[in-house]
């Protein structure tokens, strides 16, 4: 039977560090966004779903970007799910990240197991890292709990034995999840049940893909004759499977651009996909027919897919593709969850042997023979259904824990949701304030100088701060939440009035230079950032150059300060260069902490800065002492592009990131 036991795992790892304290009120830089010319020829259903409430803003979630490169050892909780044939091994403070599938008979790994824990940009909020197999629920991308805490617990699985419990409050799109993992008796296959659940009165956009990373010298089967690709052009369009473009794309290094291959599985098809070596040794998964889509994605052979294999892992280690499960065909689409009703399936992973060789029909077919001599469709579709009365089971023995928003989500909604509990006593300091709120009307106000805390956005809680004492600390968060609405103007009068009694004035007034630039009002954003900057130098209670308090935040609780300064420095920096104010940028530069300044991703801002100054050569120089940008963004081109202002030299492969054909 299977078992669920602790384990500590230890990796080199890069830290996390704070999360960026201020709210992120621009809207995503996001690269998956289809160009206007291929909208015509998407079929109705899926022009429908792109359109539907794609992510706008990542509030109320912060950006995480205070993680660096430098790596150590480090000890991470790990729950391992064993039977006599498999072993899962799970990181429930990473997401419930499944970071190894090993299959005991034959020793094989199935999964792409990382070597190290490198922290990268991918995630929608900031920081992500590969290998393994991730949950990704609430918006295109990679989830923002990609390494957050989850819930875990143990729970009576459908055939008597254990089964591990992950649950979460996705806040987002503010729903919901679970993941139900459990090894039946003897059986090759890990089993996973999954549900997402509206409690809310309205209907809510809703995703889900489930990421799985494999080695990528190995051949991607899934049933299907054409795909959507979609590339880092921002192009989608319709490509026969297995050859496009006279290349077989089924093979990960044939492709020279990262780029992602949805597969168009035809209805009444058995939903499958799986990553077969040249010996025909892999894995497959397959699902319940709800979960529909299916996915590669491939990094390409060309130099900027290679650096980024090696950004996030390390030299010399096997590269990786990933191939993914959704609840529809691209990601790019959202799905309607009616209100007070929810959506579930389940999923089941294990080893494949077949042929990758030959005609693609025949491989296909020989393929889905062996997958249902292994697991046969109706047993994932009986399992499903043992499965559906466990899900509302009360978890046993706790194993992990996750935040406290779902407790505070609950409390005020007074919603029932059997089987994934959100306690009281999993509230902590993030939701204090909010707490008080809900109980007394009131706001607290934070200790002095302790910059604002995390905000909320959604309409109940907006209306709490509209009926709250007009502190400037409501008025911050009460802006917030109307920026977030698309009520801009009533944000922007509500900053204004909390800044007429504000003791300490740079949180509202960053708000406002971020209205101003979003309004096209750049010269008077950066007179706010400038101001911002300033007021904040002033009330530190450490001061610039970093004091006794620097490391944890005023009172113990908070950003630390330098987290602070850094991230309003940097948005100051990036403002005043805009409007050509080299001098005030250098000015702010100056004030910056000296650890911050020696950050990669500031010794890029210092190039830029010094290239603006027209000291071309001194920021050149910064190139030839080499910097690493840890923070770099997915699809981001800004260092090419200095380069390219720089030296007509072709870039350096250290900083050659590029994405598509086209980049500069």
């Amino acid at each position: 039977m299977t078992t669920i036991r602790r384990e500590v795992l230890t990796l080199p790892a890069a830290p996390l560090g704070p999360d960026n304290p201020l709210p992120p009120l621009r809207p995503l830089d996001e690269a998956h966004r289809i160009d206007d010319r291929d909208r015509a020829d998407l079929p109705r259903d899926m022009a429908r779903q792109v359109d539907y409430e794609p992510l706008r803003s990542l509030l109320p979630v912060q950006v995480r970007d205070g993680y660096d490169r430098d790596r150590a050892p480090r000890e991470l909780d790990a729950l391992v799910i064993e039977n006599d044939r498999l072993r899962a091994t799970v990181l429930p403070a990473l997401g419930g990240r499944v970071a190894s599938l090993h299959h005991k008979p034959t020793g094989r790994e199935l999964l792409y197991v990382n070597p190290v824990l490198q922290p990268a940009n991918f995630a929608l909020n900031g920081a992500w890292f590969s290998g393994g197999i991730e949950w990704n629920i609430g918006a295109t991308g990679h989830t923002t709990l990609s390494c957050s805490p989850v819930h875990a617990a143990r729970v009576r699985a459908p055939d008597g034995g254990e089964m591990l419990r992950l649950w979460e409050w996705e806040r987002l799109r503010d729903l919901p999840f679970q993941v139900d993992l459990w090894l039946p008796d003897g059986s090759d296959f890990l089993y996973v049940g999954a549900r997402v659940r509206n409690p809310h009165e309205r209907p809510a956009p809703t995703y889900w893909w489930s990421n799985i990373a494999v080695p990528e010298d190995r051949r991607v089967l899934a049933p299907a004759d054409e795909a959507w690709h979609f590339g880092y052009e921002r192009r989608l369009r319709r490509v026969p499977v297995p050859e496009y473009d006279g290349v077989d794309r089924t093979y990960p290094p044939n492709s020279t651009y990262a780029a992602d291959y949805f597969y168009e599985v035809p209805d009444g098809r058995r939903r499958w996909i799986a990553a077969l070596d040249e010996h025909g040794h892999g894995l497959v998964q397959t699902s319940t027919d709800a979960l529909r889509g299916r996915k590669l994605f491939v990094w390409g052979s060309g130099p900027g897919g290679r650096r980024w294999q090696e950004w996030l892992t390390e030299p010399g280690t096997g590269g990786y593709c990933e191939i993914q499960a959704g609840l529809v065909r691209t990601q790019l689409e959202h799905v309607k969850l009616e209100a007070e009703s929810e959506i579930s399936w389940l999923e089941a992973y294990g080893p494949l042997d077949a042929s990758p060789e030959g005609d693609w029909h025949s491989v296909l077919r020989g393929a889905e023979e062996r997958l249902e001599a292994a697991l046969p469709r109706a047993d994932v579709d009986a399992a499903y259904d043992a499965w559906l009365p466990h899900a509302d089971a009360e978890p046993g023995e706790r194993l992990a824990t996750g935040s406290g928003w779902g407790a505070l989500e609950v409390l005020r909604a007074g919603w029932k949701l059997p089987g994934t509990p959100f306690g009281e006593d999993t509230l902590g300091a993030p939701q204090r304030p909010w707490l008080h709120l809900l109980r007394t009307g009131s706001l607290p106000e934070p200790a002095r100088h302790e910059p604002p805390g995390a905000t909320l956005v959604a309409r109940p809680w907006r209306d709490m701060l509209e009926t709250t004492a007009a502190t400037p600390l409501a008025e911050y968060h009460l802006g917030v939440a109307q920026w977030h609405g698309d009520d801009r103007a009533q944000a922007v009068r509500s900053w204004e009035r909390g800044l007429k009694t504000a003791a300490e004035r740079w949180p509202l007034l960053r708000c406002l230079a971020v209205a101003d630039q979003e309004g096209g009002h750049h010269e008077r954003a950066a007179d706010q950032y400038a101001e911002a900057f300033d007021d904040l130098c002033a009330h530190r209670p450490d001061g610039p150059g970093g004091g006794p308090d620097a490391a944890d935040g005023a009172g113990g609780e908070g950003p630390p300060w330098p987290a602070v300064a850094a991230a309003l420095g940097r948005e100051a920096i990036g403002a005043l260069l805009a409007v050509g104010r080299t001098a005030d940028a250098r000015a702010v530069w100056e004030r910056l902490d000296p650890a911050t300044r020696a950050r990669g991703r500031f010794r890029l801002t210092e190039a830029e800065l010094l290239a603006a100054e027209g000291r071309s050569g001194e920021a050149r120089a910064v190139f030839d002492e080499g910097f690493e940008v840890a923070d770099l963004r997915e699809g981001a081109e800004s260092i090419g592009l200095l380069w390219a202002r720089l030296d007509d030299a072709p870039l350096p492969a250290r900083h050659d990131f590029r994405m598509r054909p086209d980049a500069g």
